[in-house]
C-alpha cells in the first residue's frame, strides 16, 4: 500500500524503528484548526476542516488539484483569513494578515513551487533579505547566510544569481532563506513540483536532513508520492474536507 493509500493519521512505521533512539531538537510549533470554512465566491475551497499536528512532526496534505491544500496552507500561514473557524500555532490564534507580520516574520517559514527567488540578488543576499527584514546585523546576516549555506552545500555558489543555478539548487536556497530567521513551522507548497526526479529526492534528503538539526514542524502540500513517503503522517483533502477513513 502506498503513502498516499494510508488512511487518515495512520502515521507510517518509523524508518528508524531498528535503530537506537537518538533525542532530536524540539523546535516546533504545533497546530490546530477547528473547523475551517473558506469560501470564494460560489467556490467552497474549504468546507469545515478540522486537524492538529504535533509539534516537530512532518505531515504532507495531498489531493486533486482544487481541493483546498493551498489555501489550507495559506490560512495556516496567514497569508488570508478563515470566513468562519480557528487556527492556532504555539498555542496562540494565527493573526488577521494585516496583522501579521512579526508572526511571518519569526514564527513561520515559507518554500514555493517556483521558490520566489529575487533574480537581482545572489543566493546569499536571498538568504540575507529575509534577516534584513528582521532588523538583523550586517555581519549576523553575513554569518547566518553563511551557516545555512554551509549546511545546504552551496557555499561555493554563495555570489552566484538565481539564474546561474539549477533548479534544485534553486530551491536548497529558498529552503535556506524558509529557514533563516529559525521558524518553528515550515511551510511547503508543492516544493518539488517544479523538479525533476533526481533533484527532488536531493531537495527531500535536504529538507528531512534540516528538519533533523533544526527540528522544526513541517506541512507540506503535494502530489508527488516521494513526498508523501517521507512524511510521518499524510492526510487527504477532499473537496474542502478531510477524507477521513
Amino acid at each position: 500500500m502506498s503513502a498516499l493509500d494510508r488512511p487518515l493519521a495512520a502515521r507510517r512505521p518509523s524508518r528508524r524503528q531498528s535503530e537506537p533512539s537518538v533525542a532530536k531538537p524540539d523546535h516546533g510549533a504545533d497546530v490546530e484548526v477547528r473547523d475551517v470554512t473558506r469560501s470564494f465566491g460560489p467556490i467552497h475551497a474549504l468546507r469545515g476542516v478540522s486537524l492538529t499536528v504535533a509539534r516537530s512532526e512532518f505531515v504532507t496534505i495531498t489531493g486533486p488539484s482544487g481541493s483546498g491544500k493551498s489555501t489550507l496552507l495559506n490560512l495556516i500561514g496567514s497569508l488570508d483569513r478563515p470566513d468562519s473557524g480557528s487556527i492556532w500555532v504555539a498555542g496562540a490564534p494565527v493573526p488577521d494578515p494585516r496583522l501579521a507580520v512579526e508572526f511571518r516574520r519569526h514564527m513561520v517559514g515559507f518554500v514555493f513551487q517556483e521558490n520566489l527567488l529575487l533574480p537581482y540578488l545572489s543566493a546569499q543576499g536571498n538568504i540575507e533579505a529575509s534577516l534584513l527584514g528582521a532588523g538583523v546585523g550586517r555581519r549576523e546576516r553575513r554569518s547566518r547566510s553563511s551557516e545555512l549555506l554551509i549546511e545546504i552545500g552551496l557555499l561555493d555558489r554563495a555570489d552566484h544569481l538565481p539564474s546561474q543555478l539549477s533548479g534544485g539548487q534553486r530551491q536548497a536556497v529558498a529552503l535556506a532563506r524558509a529557514l533563516a530567521n529559525n521558524p518553528q513551522l515550515l511551510l511547503a507548497d508543492e516544493p518539488t513540483g517544479a523538479l525533476d526526479t533526481e533533484s527532488a529526492k536531493r531537495a527531500l534528503d535536504l529538507l528531512e536532513a534540516l528538519r533533523e538539526q533544526h527540528g522544526m514542524t513541517v506541512i507540506i502540500v503535494s502530489h508527488d508520492i516521494a513526498v508523501a513517503e517521507r512524511a510521518d503522517r499524510v492526510l487527504h483533502l477532499i473537496d474542502g474536507r478531510i477524507e477521513r477513513s
